[in-house]
């Protein structure tokens, strides 16, 4: 995967006064009309100031918010020139709009190295619907594109997919590492491959289960999901967040899974409430064959937790995806913690390349203080679970032509 598509490296060191159109992921949270995470724009410095360095000039194009076609202020990339400018510590122009003329006039008096940022994309309807006269539109402003935004790569859009089609394509830095990082942890992996799978609903992850029982070693699976098959398997889950109709998924899950040589792993022991709120007085921990009618199971054991653990460590790869436990509320929180503490301390030892991503999982690593001990760790979410699924990803394949 990483090597049939071209990157920076591929383009000249003298990229003077050429127009680099760059998909960014600007889509950002705010609150008070400040962005209150900046994630996504930290991302996009590396690949803006090294074009910028070579003399390119640098349009950027992003979606904002979701306008729906309609050009709405509070969702204007307006808002994000200046902490782009503060991050990259230079110049940033806005653009107002991402094609048509009154751009190519604000692009046609830009000078090499000067950064600009286009209109939100999506106040146009045909971003979304992927029209080829907008992808156009948008073409006919640059020399070359670069798509930079691996999260939202997994949608067919104007920007990410079309507009490859009339320029020559390459991947920007932080597109790059990510596919870099997903080729080895599902692509060509060294083995034993291990998968920890956690979340609250099988139903959202039936697909993900069904691509990787053919390609791990190891299928950790955690959170309301494992409930659904220790029922599978027999066990009286109580109130235990249940998908019981799904029971029969998960059977044909472990069938699978017999055939292709994957172990799956359930919790032996669990921790136990008859309400979820933090330190209950009914907390217990007990075997999975002895939940109560009236308790709820909320995170994995300690003895489980420890044979994971031991899992890990005859591993070489590891793919991480959603907590194992209702990690929000304490204690339930406690074996997510100590499982990711155990693959951040492989990955540091080199005993482990570990590769995780979505919401819940960068949340849960960065409460268990390890999100920066891990090989990778990927902050798009349904473009991650897409990959997961064993997807073609538009925005990824457009830049294999």
């Amino acid at each position: 995967m990483a090597d049939a598509f071209k990157t920076l490296d591929d383009l000249p060191d003298d990229l003077t006064g050429k127009r680099v159109l760059v998909r960014v992921d600007l889509n950002v949270p705010m609150l008070d009309g400040t962005v209150s995470d900046d994630t996504r724009l930290r991302a996009a410095v590396p690949t803006i100031a090294e074009l910028s360095d070579k003399g390119a000039i640098v349009l950027l194009l992003s979606h904002f918010g979701r306008p729906k076609g309609q050009n709405r202020p509070d969702m204007s990339t307006a808002l994000l020139v200046k902490p782009l400018a503060e991050l990259t510590g230079r110049s940033v122009r806005f653009i107002e709009d991402c094609q048509g003329e009154e751009a190519a006039r604000a692009v046609s008096i830009m000078l090499p190295g000067s950064i600009g940022i286009l209109e939100n994309t999506r106040f146009h309807l045909g971003e979304e619907k992927n029209d080829p006269e907008l992808a156009k539109g948008m073409a006919a402003l640059g020399d070359l594109y670069v798509n930079d935004a691996f999260s939202v790569s997994h949608r067919a859009h104007a920007s990410t997919e079309g507009i490859a089609h009339f320029l020559p394509a390459f991947a920007g830095r932080a597109m790059e590492a990510e596919l870099t990082a997903l080729q080895k942890a599902l692509g060509a992996p060294d083995r034993p491959v291990a998968a920890v799978v956690g979340g609250a609903k099988v139903s959202t992850k039936l697909a993900v289960l069904g691509n990787l029982v053919g390609k791990v070693d190891h299928l950790i699976i955690g959170g309301g999901m494992a409930n659904t098959f220790l029922a599978a398997r027999g066990v009286d889950v109580g109130k235990s967040l249940c998908e019981h109709d799904l029971v029969g998924e998960a059977e044909s899950i472990f069938e699978r899974a017999d055939a292709a040589g994957c172990t799956i792993h359930l919790p032996y022991d669990v921790v136990v409430a008859k309400e979820f709120a933090p330190n209950p007085p009914s907390l217990r921990t007990c075997n999975v064959h002895e939940v109560a009618a009236d308790e709820m199971i909320l995170d994995v054991g300690p003895s489980a937790v420890e044979a994971l653990a031991d899992a890990l460590k005859t591993c070489r790869t590891l793919v991480w995806n959603g907590p194992l436990g209702a990690f929000e509320i304490p204690p339930f929180d406690a074996a997510t913690v100590a499982l990711a503490q155990t693959a951040a301390a492989l990955t540091q030892d080199g005993s482990l390349v570990s590769v995780a991503g979505g919401g819940d999982t960068v949340a849960a690593l960065n409460h268990a203080g390890v999100a920066g001990d891990f090989t990778f760790v990927s902050t798009a979410g349904g473009a991650f679970l897409e990959w997961m699924e064993g997807r073609t990803l538009p925005g990824v394949a457009a830049l294999q032509h």
